[in-house]
């Protein structure tokens, strides 16, 4: 860890390269999941049934994935990295094993649950191994190798869940998730190292933060998928109460659930996960509806429209690795542009998305550019702002600030997957729906995301400032 090369030879040559391919791969296995399980879940329903439970099958992964991430640094301090890498990729193979042999939906259910809880550890304890195992000057390419993972799993998810869906074996896709696990599980058993002396094993947990924070995406996650008004905004509603109460208790805890000064306006680390969020949620309602608006509006088949809206995640993915060797002040200049681009983007959507087609490539061209803003935007910044977050931390909470990133992600993704819903059902996607109410839905979809890039200008730029308001202070104190 004393090597401070910056290149990214350093990172994946030798031994980084060996840790690298471990922690890419257990976010690889649960990105890759999300989508295959996606792609299939329509199969998945015309064998078993359960339609009605259709939502379930993301509301309680998501839920399981909160959880996991939560847990993980204790889970990290119990037991070392290489054990927990095994205990994670063990509960994310449990679960996809049931899931293969599931008779019925509310056994599918059980296995999504342990599937995400896996996925959870998996997820989180990537950020947390980053900070351990690689030199700091390392940090921003290890967090843009890890997102780019997504940008493999948009590739590869849809292509393996696809292919056996239209073979009619939608089980096989979840089986053939099962060697991938193994082959990762003994990966990390054999490279990573067996103990972490930074990690307090005997820290408690924020049990009572926790069980709130499950149970505002919970309550958003079903109010979201009710056809009725009322029960959408009650949904939210009721979300935001328990957020409100969350950090109430946040903030009388000694065990808690977000790094120290999360919740204050007047922190570094609160203006960099609100603009995480921020930009978080834009990428979630786009990437949730363009393959619908993109079939019904552009005459685009599922195949060719779903590989379409992966631009985003391809400029997400490029962008992270092109930007992630900036340092200083070029570093800072990509926090600011990111949600200037994201919000460029939303505003060519709101335009070129609405109007119908028959897929021209006039047409198809600068929508594609809008979605490569969007998701180049965000990608940009990435690896920055969660360096930065890690960076503004109290230092006796790292192992907290790493598994916060995951926590704070997979909340405001489920947040705004539920507002995106209230959006384009109050906006006529239902009714009158047909093209007439896709397009206002598209136009409103992404004229109403399109403040949250507008917002995080601001707090992009307050962020940085802050930092350098604090670096003063500690210089001027010295």
């Amino acid at each position: 860890m004393t090597d401070r090369r910056i290149g990214w030879s350093a990172l994946l040559s030798g031994g980084n390269g060996v840790r690298s391919l471990a922690l890419a791969g257990g976010v690889a296995l649960h990105a890759i999941n999300v989508f295959v399980a996606t792609t299939i879940l329509p199969s998945v329903v015309a064998d078993i049934g359960g339609l009605d439970y259709y939502a379930w099958n993301t509301t309680l992964f998501i839920v399981a994935s909160i959880i996991g991430s939560v847990l993980s640094a204790k889970l990290l301090g119990l037991v070392g990295p290489r054990v927990a890498y095994a205990v994670a990729a063990g509960l994310f193979g449990l679960g996809t094993l049931i899931c293969a042999v599931a008779p019925g939906m509310p056994v599918l259910l059980a296995g999504r649950f342990v599937q995400g809880l896996g996925g959870g550890f998996l997820f989180a304890l990537a950020y947390s191994m980053i900070r351990l195992v690689f030199a700091e000057a390392l940090w921003p390419r290890a967090m843009a190798i890890v997102s780019a993972m997504w940008g493999v799993a948009t590739l590869a998810g849809p292509a393996i869940g696809g292919t056996f869906a239209e073979l009619g074996s939608w089980r096989a896709a979840f089986w053939t998730m099962l060697p991938a696990t193994i082959l990762f599980a003994g990966l990390a058993l054999a490279i990573l190292p067996r103990k972490n002396p930074d990690t307090d094993e005997h820290s408690p947990l924020a049990l009572p933060q926790l069980g709130l924070l499950v149970l505002a995406v919970f309550v958003v996650s079903v109010g979201s998928v009710s056809p009725l008004l009322v029960w959408n905004i009650a949904g939210i509603a009721a979300a935001l109460v328990l957020v409100a109460v969350l950090i109430v208790v946040e903030g009388r805890a000694q065990t808690r659930l977000l790094p120290r000064g999360a919740f204050s306006l007047a922190a570094p680390i609160c203006m960099l996960f609100l603009t995480m969020s921020l930009l978080a949620i834009t990428v979630t309602t786009s990437e949730m509806f363009i393959p619908l608006f993109l079939q019904v509006l552009h005459a685009q088949t599922p195949l060719l429209a779903g590989y379409l809206a992966v631009i985003t995640s391809v400029g997400w993915t490029l962008g992270s690795i092109l930007s992630s060797g900036n340092q200083g002040r070029r570093a800072e200049k990509a926090v600011r542009l990111a949600p200037m681009l994201t919000l460029a983007g939303m505003v060519l959507l709101a335009l070129l998305m609405p109007p119908a087609s028959r897929g021209e490539w006039q047409v198809l061209a600068p929508l594609s550019v809008a979605f490569l803003l969007v998701g180049g935007g965000v990608g940009i910044s990435w690896p920055h702002l969660l360096t930065r977050i890690l960076h503004a931390a109290p230092r006796d909470e790292q192992d907290l600030a790493s598994a916060a990133i995951t926590t704070v992600q997979l909340f405001a993704t489920a947040l705004g997957a539920a507002l995106a819903g209230m959006v384009v059902n109050l906006a006529g996607l239902t009714a009158p729906g047909g093209i007439p109410g896709t397009q206002s839905a598209a136009f409103w979809l992404f004229a109403v995301f399109a403040l949250a890039p507008l917002i995080g200008i601001v707090t992009a730029a307050r962020s940085l400032q802050k930092v350098d308001d604090r670096r003063e202070k500690s210089q001027a104190s010295t």
